[in-house]
């Protein structure tokens, strides 16, 4: 037969063990569960967003300076994909830092968890 927690009269009462007495309310749960880890920060996936923004950055300054005419280039139509890449490179790269600024300043609803981590 199993002893159960409320179960104290078959056991010889001992004097010199100290114990507490469980709280029936007693649900299996304790607070250690429900503790927040520290959050993990993604350095790479941070580094990674930080060079994407500045290539993409660079690339928009470059085909401003294009169509603006401060570079001359015999073929204005070839500097149409700097534009392209350099917004597909940017957005990400903005995204990204976005997010792990506010998460670094701790406003709600951001987090490192959001950002993708590339140490798997």
């Amino acid at each position: 037969m199993m002893a159960s927690r409320n179960n104290t009269a078959s056991a010889a009462p001992n004097n010199n063990v100290k114990y507490s007495r469980l709280t029936d309310s007693d649900e299996g749960y304790i607070d250690l569960q429900f503790k927040k880890t520290p959050p993990k920060v993604p350095y790479k996936a941070i580094a990674l967003a930080t060079f994407l923004f500045l290539v993409g950055s660079v690339l928009i300054v470059v085909r401003s300076l294009l169509l603006a005419g401060y570079i001359n280039v015999m073929y204005p139509d070839r500097t149409i994909p700097v534009l392209i890449i350099g917004i597909l490179i940017f957005l990400p790269g903005f995204y990204h830092l976005r997010i792990a600024y506010y998460a670094s300043k701790g406003y709600r609803g951001y987090s490192y968890d959001d950002i993708p981590d590339f140490d798997d």
